[in-house]
């Protein structure tokens, strides 16, 4: 199965991590056990004693570091086995486990799964996600049974909102709208401009109350590989940018397998948003909503389509509103290949697994 590794990828929430216990996933095809240190910082392991092949979150945590369950073998938070309770206690050289270079950032728990040095500074930025930024947020997770680059294509082209989300997120009006993609590097960013048009029942609600016609924009950018923010927004026929008219999307895909994803959202409202209790509810129930009832049918009826096809063999019709689209899918198989190629010239590694600069912090409370 082919992932790109050597990326930052999100594991969970920060408060998915909590003190004392171990937290596991399946991230990129690998068993993966979480937990956090004495002094808060987080430790991703392989969840797989080397001995007998027991998943290590069924043990326990021990001096900062894991207790198989099954005979008592201790890693500490490099993976290296530091205690063997039978006979004369000898460590055999190959008692060890794969230990991630993780990131507490932004309240999410980052991981790098590849073989070359971890680079904080290439955490995408999700700034607004902090508890300091100001912003009035809110959060989610869902498990999703298909391939990452379905839902990264439904992301990045969200003339789809017309018709799957019409009367949440979409209105008639908006099939004709004003499309642009730019690079800005390696991201992707897709705009949608859309003037006078019927107001979205979730920005109705949320903003106008009227029902009047609006201005909407859709800004969605691309961070390779798996990451998207959202910049969308209402404001009055001809007007400008209003202070609470708008939010910031987080959408962030991680792979758990070839055909199941790990889903974490979010959502930013601007400083002073001030909604009644009743209205903040419905904001987040209507935005899991949208994707949970509307595009989730959609994207399982095309994973099914797919198959284990090669989805250019099926030789999809392209439209205009496939730009983005296409562009992130063979900006991703160019990664692909550069990695391979990479790897197959490389000596074999030394060592146990790349290291990072620390950016690591006791969990923040993440608000769900």
């Amino acid at each position: 199965m082919a992932f790109i590794k050597n990326a930052w990828y999100v594991a969970c929430w920060s408060d998915d991590v909590k003190e004392g216990e171990l937290f596991h996933r399946k991230l990129l095809d690998e068993a993966v056990v979480f937990y956090r240190k004495q002094n808060g910082e987080a430790v991703a392991l392989q969840d797989r004693c080397p001995h007998r092949f027991v998943p290590l979150h069924l043990g326990k945590i021990v001096n900062d570091g894991v207790q198989c369950a099954y005979h008592g073998l201790e890693f500490d938070c490099t993976g290296q086995c530091v205690k063997n309770p039978h006979g004369e206690g000898k460590i055999p050289a190959a008692a060890r486990v794969r230990g991630y270079p993780v990131a507490d950032k932004h309240r999410m728990i980052w991981i790098w799964m590849g073989d070359e040095y971890a680079d904080p500074a290439k955490i995408p930025d999700y700034s607004v996600l902090d508890i300091d930024s100001g912003y009035k947020t809110s959060f989610g997770h869902l498990n999703v049974p298909a391939h990452y680059e379905l839902m990264g294509e439904n992301l990045l082209d969200l003339s789809h909102i017309t018709y799957v989300h019409d009367g949440y997120l979409g209105s008639p009006e908006q099939v004709g709208a004003d499309q642009e993609l730019v690079e800005e590097g390696d991201h992707i960013v897709c705009n949608r401009w859309m003037p006078n048009i019927s107001v979205p029942g979730i920005f109705d609600m949320l903003y106008r109350r009227d029902g009047k016609p609006v201005d909407m924009w859709t800004n969605m950018r691309w961070i390779p590989p798996s990451n998207f923010f959202l910049d969308t927004g209402v404001h009055e026929v001809g007007g400008k940018r209003e202070d609470y008219g708008w939010y910031y999307g987080v959408h962030i895909l991680t792979p758990e397998t070839e055909r199941t994803t790990h889903y974490h959202f979010a959502a930013a409202m601007p400083a002073g948003t001030d909604l009644p209790p009743e209205a903040d509810k419905k904001f987040r129930e209507m935005r899991r909503y949208a994707f949970e009832m509307q595009d989730m049918p959609m994207i399982d009826a095309q994973q099914a389509a797919i198959g284990d096809s090669d989805f250019w063999s099926m030789k999809p019709v392209l439209l205009s509103i496939d730009a983005g689209p296409v562009r992130m899918r063979r900006s991703l198989e160019r990664m692909l290949k550069e990695e391979a190629e990479k790897n197959a010239a490389k000596p074999p590694a030394a060592g146990n697994r790349p290291t990072a600069a620390k950016v690591s912090s006791p969990a923040e409370t993440v608000a769900n």
